[in-house]
Parts: C-alpha cells; sequence; structure tokens
C-alpha cells in the first residue's frame, strides 16, 4: 500500500512532465484533492525527494509507461453517487440525438490503409490444421481478435482482420498417415471443418487462407535469403535419431521410448508425460519409430540456425519502443524479459522433414523450414493472398498498428523469434506493437481431450442446441485475462439464466414491451428529471468505462459494462414502475412514457455495444427497436457519448425475448455427454503436433502455437536448447 501511495505522490510531483490530458486534474477535482491529501503524507514526500535526486522526470515517465496495467478492481456502480456536474452534462449530451450524424460506410474490399485513419491489423495466431479446435483455442484466438475487430470498426478504425490454417509440419504427416490420406488431403478436410466451426461461432475475418500456397513459399524464401544475405543464418551440424527402415530423420513426434528420467516407458521425443521433464530424442532408451517400430539409430544431420544473438541489440531496442507505446499484456512483457534475460542462442529453422515450405538453399536440399520460421510468416502470405497490395499492410510501420492475438505459450515466437527474423530480413516490414496474450482456459477440473469425449470442440458446440452467441458470451465472460479459468457447465447455466436471461434480456425485453403495449408500439414523449438524468450519467459512464477498457483490449472487463448498464436499466424501472403510472392521471402517464423512452433509448445503445460480444442478438435487438443504421456509430465516436438515438414517436418493431432458460436437467445431460463417460465415434488424436510440442499439465494446448517449455533437439553446437519460459 506504501509503495502504490509514494508512486501517487511521485506521479504527482512529475505531473507538469507529462501529458495533463493523462491525469485530467484541471478536470478531476476529487482527483486533484486526493493527490494533495497523499502528497502531504511525510513519507511520499521523503520517497519522492528522493527519486527526483537521483532520477530525471523523464526517465521516471519512461519506467511508469513501462509498467503493466493494474488488474481490473471489482467496483460496485450501483452504489457510485454521479455529481451534479456529471448528470447536468449526462441530460445535455443526450439531447443532442442523432443530428448531423453520418451514415456509416460499408466495409468494401480489399481493405487497405488509408491517409488520415487509424490502421489497425490484426491477426489471431492460426489455428494447427491437424485437428478441431476445442473452447480453448477459440476464445484464446479468434473470438478475442473477432471481439477487438468489430470493436474497432464500430470506432470508425480502418481495420484488417486476417486469420487462417497452419498446415506444414510433422503433425499434418502424422495425421495424414493415421487417416490414410496425403498430407494435402489432411489440410483440405480440416481447412474445411476450420473454416465450418468459426463461421457458426461468427468470426468475422476479412480473410481466412492458408498456408500451404505458392504466396507462403514466395514471401518465406524472401525472408530466408534475405536474411541469407545479411550474415544471420548460419551452419551447423546435429545429432537426430534417423530410421533405416523408414529412410528419415525422426520428428519428436515420430519417436518413443523409454524416460531417462523416470522410466516411462512412453516419453516422446521431446518430453515426458509422466514426469513433465523436457527431454532430448537422442537421450531416449530403446526408442522406436513410431510409424514402423524399429530401433533407430543416431546420425549427424547438417542445418540452418537464425543467429539470434546477433539480432539481440536490435530486438531490444525495437522492444524497448514498442512496449512504451504499444499495449502489451503484462504475461507478454514477463514472458518476453524472460527469453531475454541470460542471453539469446541461435535457434534452428530447418526440419529433415516432407510436408513443407522448402529451403531453397542447394546445399539443405530435401528440408523443409521448421514451424517457428514458417508459421508466422502465414500472416504476411494470407494477406498477399486477400490483396496483391499486401505490402501496404506489411511493410509500413508508420502508418500500421499490428495487434497479434495468442495464448501465452506463443508469446516468445511473437516477440523474439519472428520479429528477429524481419529485422534481419532489413526490408522495413510492420512489426507487433500490441500483444495480446491470454492465460489458459481448463475443462471443469480436467483437460480437454478429444480421444477420451472430454470437453467441448467447436464441431460439437452447434449440436448442444445452445445458440453461438451465448457460447461466445460465456467464452468472453470467463476470458482468461490475468490468470487461467476453467470452462464449467453449471457456471455457464448460472451466467445463462442470471446475467443474460433475467438481468440483460429482461431489461430490452420490458423496454420494448411497454412502449408495444402501452404506446401503440411508439416511443413516447419524454420530460426529463433529475432522476433519469442520473441514470443518463450513469449509463454514459459505463459507456466511456467499456471504451476505455476496449482500446486497451480488456475484453472480458468491458463485458461487465454491458451487464452493468442493464442492471441500472432494471432498478430504474422497477423504482418508477411505468405499469401502475400508466393507469394514473396525465402526470403519472407522461412519467410512465419518459421512462419507457429514457430505457427503450438504452436499450439501443446496449444493441450497439453488444455488436462486438453477440453479433445476433445485436441485429435483433436493434431489428426489433427499428433502430438507425448510425446508432451505434454515434455513440462510439470520440470518447463515447449516449444520445437519445430513439427520439419520441419512433415506431418499433415486434418485441420478442432474446434468451431461454438453461434448465439444469439439459445442463447435466451435457455435462454427462461431455464429460468423458461416452467417447465419441469420431475419434481425433488431440495430441499430435509439430516437433517440439508438448501436453501441458493444465491441458490447454493450442493447435498451432506450442508451449514454450521444451526441449529443442535441434540447436547451437551442443545440439541441445533448452527453451526458457516463465
Amino acid at each position: 500500500m506504501c509503495v502504490c501511495v509514494c508512486v501517487c505522490s511521485l506521479t504527482f510531483h512529475c505531473v507538469p512532465a507529462f501529458d495533463v490530458h493523462l491525469f485530467l486534474v484541471d478536470k478531476l477535482q476529487c482527483v486533484a484533492r486526493w493527490f494533495e491529501q497523499v502528497n502531504a503524507l511525510p513519507v511520499c514526500q521523503t520517497v519522492a525527494q528522493r527519486v527526483q535526486q537521483q532520477k530525471s522526470l523523464e526517465s521516471l515517465k519512461r519506467f511508469l509507461q513501462k509498467q503493466p496495467l493494474p488488474p481490473a478492481r471489482c467496483r460496485n456502480d450501483a452504489e457510485r453517487e454521479m455529481t451534479d456536474e456529471e448528470i447536468q452534462a449526462a441530460g445535455a449530451t443526450w439531447s443532442r440525438g442523432l443530428a448531423d450524424r453520418p451514415t456509416p460506410a460499408e466495409r468494401r474490399h480489399p481493405i487497405l490503409p488509408q491517409e488520415g485513419k487509424r490502421n489497425v491489423l490484426i491477426t489471431s495466431a492460426l489455428p494447427y490444421v491437424n485437428n478441431v479446435p476445442h473452447l480453448g483455442n477459440i476464445i484464446g484466438c479468434v473470438l478475442s481478435a473477432d471481439v477487438f475487430a468489430r470493436y474497432g470498426r464500430l470506432r470508425g478504425w480502418n481495420a484488417l482482420f486476417v486469420c487462417g490454417t497452419d498446415e506444414y509440419g510433422t503433425a499434418t504427416e502424422n495425421k495424414a498417415r493415421e487417416e490414410g490420406l496425403s498430407p494435402q488431403e489432411i489440410c483440405d478436410k480440416y481447412h474445411a471443418v476450420h473454416a465450418s466451426i468459426y463461421k457458426w461461432f461468427q468470426i468475422d475475418f476479412d480473410h481466412f487462407g492458408r498456408t500451404t500456397t505458392e504466396k507462403q513459399t514466395e514471401i518465406a524464401q524472401d525472408i530466408f535469403w534475405r536474411l541469407y544475405d545479411r550474415g544471420f543464418l548460419i551452419p551447423d551440424t546435429v545429432d537426430q535419431l534417423h530410421c533405416e527402415n523408414c529412410q528419415r530423420f525422426l520428428a519428436d513426434r515420430f519417436v518413443e521410448g523409454i524416460c531417462p528420467n523416470c522410466r516411462y516407458p512412453e516419453a516422446r521425443g521431446d518430453q515426458c508425460d509422466k514426469c513433465g521433464r523436457l527431454i532430448n530424442a537422442v537421450e531416449l532408451k530403446d526408442p522406436q519409430c513410431k510409424v514402423c517400430k524399429r530401433t533407430p539409430v543416431v546420425r549427424s544431420s547438417a542445418h540452418l540456425f537464425l543467429d539470434l544473438p546477433k539480432l539481440e541489440s536490435q530486438l531490444e531496442q525495437w522492444l524497448e519502443q514498442s512496449m512504451s507505446t504499444g499495449n502489451w499484456t503484462s504475461n507478454a512483457r514477463h514472458i518476453t524479459r524472460s527469453w531475454l534475460r541470460d542471453g539469446l542462442k541461435p535457434r534452428c529453422i530447418t526440419r529433415d522433414l516432407r510436408w513443407g515450405t522448402p529451403v531453397p538453399h542447394p546445399d539443405f536440399s530435401g528440408k523443409v523450414f521448421y514451424v517457428w520460421f514458417d508459421a508466422p510468416i502465414g500472416y504476411l502470405s494470407i494477406t498477399a493472398s486477400y490483396t496483391d497490395e499486401w505490402e501496404k499492410w506489411w511493410k509500413n510501420p508508420e502508418k500500421v498498428e499490428l495487434y497479434n492475438f495468442m495464448a501465452k505459450d506463443n508469446v516468445p515466437f511473437h516477440s523474439v523469434v519472428f520479429p528477429c527474423s524481419l529485422l534481419g530480413a532489413q526490408d522495413n516490414y510492420t512489426l507487433v506493437s500490441n500483444l495480446i496474450a491470454t492465460e489458459y482456459l481448463n475443462y471443469e477440473d480436467t483437460k480437454f481431450s478429444k480421444s477420451r469425449g472430454v470437453g467441448v470442440f467447436g464441431d460439437m458446440a452447434k449440436d448442444t442446441d445452445i445458440p453461438s452467441d451465448v457460447w461466445r458470451f460465456y467464452l468472453l465472460y470467463l476470458r482468461p485475462e490475468g490468470q487461467d479459468s476453467a470452462f464449467s457447465w453449471a457456471d455457464m447455466a448460472l451466467k445463462n439464466n442470471s446475467e443474460l436471461l433475467n438481468n440483460l434480456g429482461n431489461f430490452i425485453n420490458r423496454a420494448g414491451m411497454f412502449a408495444s403495449k402501452f404506446f401503440e408500439g411508439r416511443v413516447p414523449q419524454m420530460e426529463l428529471q433529475q432522476e433519469d438524468k442520473r441514470l443518463l450519467a450513469q449509463v454514459g459512464f459505463e459507456l466511456r468505462q467499456y471504451i476505455q477498457l476496449l482500446d486497451r483490449v480488456r475484453i472480458r472487463d468491458a463485458l461487465k459494462c454491458i451487464l452493468n448498464i442493464s442492471r441500472h436499466g432494471n432498478q430504474y424501472i422497477q423504482v418508477n414502475e411505468p405499469w401502475k403510472k400508466i393507469k394514473g392521471g396525465d402526470e403519472d402517464r407522461l412519467r410512465a412514457g419518459t421512462v419507457t423512452g429514457v430505457s427503450v433509448n438504452v436499450a439501443c445503445l446496449l444493441s450497439a455495444m453488444l455488436r462486438p460480444y453477440m453479433p445476433a442478438v445485436s441485429a435483433t435487438i436493434r431489428e426489433q427497436l427499428c433502430a438507425p443504421a448510425n446508432c451505434a456509430d454515434a455513440m462510439f465516436q470520440g470518447a463515447g457519448s449516449f444520445v437519445c438515438t430513439l427520439p419520441a414517436g419512433h415506431r418499433i418493431g415486434t418485441i420478442s425475448p432474446l434468451f431461454q432458460k438453461l434448465e439444469a436437467e439439459q445442463i447435466e445431460s451435457l455435462k454427462r455427454r461431455f464429460g468423458g463417460q461416452q467417447v465419441s465415434a469420431r475419434r481425433f488424436s488431440f495430441l499430435g503436433g509439430l516437433p517440439g510440442k508438448k501436453k501441458r499439465a493444465s491441458g490447454f494446448i493450442y493447435p498451432v502455437f506450442y508451449a514454450a517449455t521444451r526441449t529443442m533437439n535441434l540447436s547451437a553446437a551442443s545440439g541441445r536448447e533448452q527453451t526458457r519460459f516463465a
């Protein structure tokens, strides 16, 4: 507590050195008074003087900018008192309405950066094509990115959202062997599966592509040659297991043996699932080729390594700038710094595989690029498949902001390896300015497993008869932003029945039904009293909080603002009892009309705020209210303002319930169905993966980007690199 208070006092001392708009002390008098009181404390005076003697204000500013945002505090805004100034300002803002608000422009493809616009490029970690994504995969990558992309469009940003399936590597070869198909056939099959799942979840990509394209080969090989010509690739020879019968070097997923640490008989070539220790495939006792079951032999193989130590100073300089000006989640910052803490080591970028982007150098013919060199280049090649003018996005760092969405185990490859590849290529590439990483989502008290029938996978969700918007809501409600979270059927039912049905749906339905039943389907005349303006102020406050949070990609916390507004609305209706006042005299009827008119306008605002989270529900509300096309844009301009979008006389449509109750029997049935008692007839091997992929103890595995805590079988001269992960 003392540290926080002292930092606040120190910040107050240094306010003149900062942008005054950062603190708004001149406008928020309560904040100014608080700073003055804290500043008067002797301990704060002492600390401020000591630090100011040792460091300049500019260095303090840089230090504070680097600090991660504090976790969101639980707040009960229903009890927050609005000041008279806030109440009067809310009434004045409300009265402006939609006058002179332009109709939003349609999205037209191809979307390209524009002068004078905020150009935002959004990517989601490419899902690996060897299997069906589960709920954790969906919330950690594509769904989070989709919410932010939809929000950005509401804000009027020029946003492009690209993604696609990552299709090269060992896991694809393994899956093809299991299903008796060629690697290309496997890619075609599961690319269609992924696209269908994301369509059902209403993921609104601007383009959903894939990495098995000529564009991928062209761009990856171009970056390779630029690195090679500039001296950032170095050759080395390492020991690997080779199957004489199959005539191939064995990647981690193709070899199994006895763990040298705990003697577990089914350890893989990268890690033991029993003791969790990282191992090198050549250390396995009695190793076996998983294809033919023969014993492999140790052979040397020549490979190319990205010289990360040579690029380390450039990387650190770029990270300093990106982290100080961009939005990096605290786990992304921490993981990146842990990689840099002890210095970087050369990293192998080639593999002895058949399915992948070919290495173009004649001395390394027959090899392909390793996934962690190749896969992130997929962002560029997928954009190139979308538009021939892709370089306007990817070679335009001065005018483009790049947001990467992923799980935390993907971080080092996006914050260290991929940026080093682009920095070394020296071609003015756009590098990530905002790296958004989630923690892990588990299933109940265990882990997702397709083979054991445990957990909900994307192709199963729609068979539950629960609408995709409800799935989106619940996954976003428990999005693991600061710590791991767990999907729970009981909790999903609770949140649906309490937050969606009884809170949000109840308020919107009541507001619309009052207008339909008591005022012939039109918004009644409104004469605002102090109590109405107080609600407007409360709603306006939540709207501004929502915008501030989503600007910082605090997706879960911003969702709570929507639910807070509907709670305010329900309380407002309950206190004013329009169903009783409509039966009274003219004054009471006018009061009932005002409450109804304000409520339907709050419902209209909620439809706009829900658009990034529950797009189908949002569209239904707008349709029922016959809301104007520009109602959302009007309220999302600038810092956010709650205005009257449905004036008196506006006719609304047919009102119907938005949500259905999830019954206890239904939930118990679903819990049994997905709890592993019944193994799905469609048995997919979920645990396949590229070299180096591991099973985590918590069970949350991303299908393209793998946990950073693992052993690299192909590394520098020692033949082994222990990847660091904090």
